[in-house]
C-alpha cells in the first residue's frame, strides 16, 4: 500500500540553526532540518536529547533561542495552518462525555463532524461514555480523534503510545498509518521504540546531545512487516548507533 493522498495544506516545516537554552544549559544546538508535506517524520533518541523540546519548539508551545522555524516559508504565528498535537496520557476531561471530548473548540453544529471522527477510531458506539470507562488505548482513540476532528494538516504526537501494551500499541500504530495514508496531513512523532519507527516513517531522525546524527530515508513498502529483512538492519542500525552514544 503506497502513500494515495496529500492534503493540499500539509505543511512544509522548515527549521533552520535552531538553538534552545534553558539558563545555562543547551538542549538544541545549531539544528537545521526540512519536512516535507505529507511526509511521516519519526524522531528517536534517548531521555534528554532534545527530541521533545524539538517537538514543542514546532508546536510553538516554546520558542527559541536563536534561528527561525517556519510552516510554508512563513513564521509559526504568521501561518494560518492548523497544528493539533497528541500527548503521551489522553489528556480527556472526565466530566465530560467522549463526544463532547471529541467536540472540544469546535463551534455551531459540530457534532455531525465529531461523530463521523469517531467513526473513523471505530468508537462511534462509545460516543455518550464516560472516559473512565474506556480503556486506555480506547482513550487514546478518542484523543486522536479530538486531534483529528480539526482536519489538521500537521499532527504532532508525543509519545502517545508508550503507555499502552504491546497488541493495543500495534493497533493504535496501525490506525494512525491509515488515517494519515487517507487523509494526507504531514506527521511529527516523538518516540523512543524504534520498532515504531521503522515502522511508521518515510524517514527518521536520530537526536543525540541536542544535534542530528543521522538521518534516514525509509523505503520500506506498506504495510511493513518485520519479516522484511531491510526493515531489521535498519532498526539495528539506529540502536546500535543509539546504544554507542
Amino acid at each position: 500500500m503506497e502513500k494515495a493522498v496529500i492534503n493540499d495544506e500539509a505543511v512544509q516545516i522548515h527549521l533552520q540553526q535552531i538553538d534552545k537554552s534553558f539558563g545555562e544549559k543547551t538542549v538544541l544546538n545549531n539544528l537545521s532540518l526540512e519536512i516535507e508535506s505529507g511526509e511521516f517524520v519519526v524522531i528517536v533518541g534517548k531521555s534528554g536529547s532534545g527530541k521533545s523540546t524539538l517537538l514543542r519548539l514546532v508546536a510553538g508551545l516554546e520558542e527559541a533561542t536563536s534561528g527561525q522555524i517556519t510552516f510554508n516559508d512563513k513564521s509559526i504565528k504568521d501561518s494560518k495552518s492548523s497544528a493539533t498535537m497528541m500527548y503521551q496520557d489522553s489528556r480527556l476531561l472526565p466530566w465530560k462525555t467522549v463526544l463532547n471530548n471529541v467536540g472540544l473548540g469546535l463551534k455551531g453544529n459540530w457534532k455531525d463532524q465529531a461523530e463521523k471522527t469517531l467513526d473513523l477510531v471505530g468508537l462511534l458506539s462509545f460516543k455518550d461514555q464516560w472516559p473512565s470507562t474506556l480503556s486506555g488505548g480506547q482513550q487514546q482513540r478518542v484523543a486522536l480523534a479530538r486531534a483529528l476532528v480539526h482536519k489538521p494538516s500537521l499532527l504532532l504526537l508525543d509519545e502517545p503510545l508508550s503507555a499502552l501494551d504491546a497488541l493495543t500499541r500495534m493497533d493504535m500504530q496501525n490506525l494512525i498509518e491509515k488515517l494519515w495514508l487517507s487523509q494526507g496531513f504531514t506527521a511529527l512523532l516523538v518516540t523512543h521504540d524504534v520498532r515504531e519507527a521503522v515502522k511508521l516513517a518515510d524517514r527518521i531522525i536520530l537526536i543525540e546531545d541536542g544535534d542530528i546524527t543521522l538521518n534516514i530515508k525509509n523505503t520500506g513498502k506498506r504495510p511493513r512487516e518485520f519479516s522484511d529483512v531491510s526493515l531489521v538492519q535498519m532498526e539495528k542500525k539506529i540502536l546500535e548507533k543509539i546504544m554507542k552514544s
